[in-house]
């Protein structure tokens, strides 16, 4: 902040409090002795008269009171302009505070359940129950309260892993993230071969598809995709490569989605949550993921 916009808050702030003093210190000089009996101001509106009368002293002293809060409150806490106050509060410092204090509390009952193995974990119903609600509080966004994920965002309560669902590989997943990416085709192959490919693609999880085409888009599948996919299509969990032939679609399994997919590619990640979480949170959350496809 530069010295013009410091100096012209602490003016503002100063001049707005100086004005509503001596607002009330002129209506105060206002005695009931000046005033005539019924009085009027000549305000009129919808037939109601507005009366010439001193304001309560009950009240007066209240606008007073709010008057003194205020420049109480602008001595110890931030608002003129740079002056940081006299007790140097800051949403960063409360906010620390406030961290610092639930892990005080909370963080014995996560450290409990650390050094537990995650398949023996997912099988006590309070660790888990802390866990879901993690769960709840830092990834219902992404794979909804259920866990069972939106269009572009996996479930997690079936079989169907990117990057497996050992409770190590479940693990890596939350505290490093993951990063995945379907690079685009449209450019090296052409409308037809996409065609193809998409029949061919749609064969593989036993969909009524147009024979001719899955044959021919068989060959492009075993020239361009396999690296990735396999040459059998159930996909590479080292790489994210998703399995094609269980009919579990990321993105939709409908043909315009799998040529769109094919064109255009895709894009995905999964954040890292190591500090958001921490260590002992991330294991909980480990155990409640893992506890839903594996009951």
């Amino acid at each position: 902040m530069t010295e013009f916009w410091n100096w012209w808050i602490i003016i503002i702030v100063a001049v707005n409090i100086f004005g509503c003093w001596a607002l009330l210190h002129w209506t105060r000089t206002v005695k009931e002795s000046e005033t005539q009996d019924g009085e009027t101001t000549g305000h009129v509106y919808d037939g109601i008269e507005e009366y010439n009368n001193p304001l309560p002293r009950w009240w007066l002293y209240l606008f007073y009171i709010t008057l003194v809060f205020s420049v109480v409150y602008l001595v110890l806490y931030p608002g003129l302009g740079k002056f940081e106050g006299v007790l140097n509060w800051t949403q960063e410092n409360q906010l620390e505070q406030e961290i610092a204090e639930a892990k005080a509390s909370y963080q014995p009952l996560f450290d409990k359940y650390s050094n537990t193995p995650i398949v023996e974990l997912a099988k006590i119903k309070q660790a888990t129950e802390m866990g879901k609600r993690i769960f709840m509080n830092t990834c219902f966004g992404c794979h909804g309260s259920d866990a069972r994920g939106n269009p572009g965002y996996p479930n997690l309560t079936d079989k169907d892993w990117l990057w497996g669902g050992a409770p190590d590989q479940i693990k890596h997943s939350i505290v490093n993230g993951r990063m995945g990416a379907m690079p685009p085709f449209g450019s090296m192959l052409t409308a037809q071969q996409i065609d193809e490919l998409v029949q061919y693609v749609g064969s593989l999880s036993n969909n009524k598809v147009d024979e001719t085409k899955a044959a021919a888009g068989k060959a492009t599948f075993q020239t361009q995709c396999f690296v990735c996919h396999g040459m059998d299509g159930k996909g590479n969990i080292a790489l994210g490569a998703p399995n094609l032939t269980d009919n579990i679609w990321l993105h939709s399994g409908a043909a315009t989605e799998i040529a769109k997919t094919i064109r255009e590619g895709r894009t995905g990640e999964m954040p890292a949550h190591a500090d958001i979480l921490g260590e002992a949170k991330a294991h909980l959350v480990t155990a409640y993921v893992y506890s839903l496809s594996n009951k």
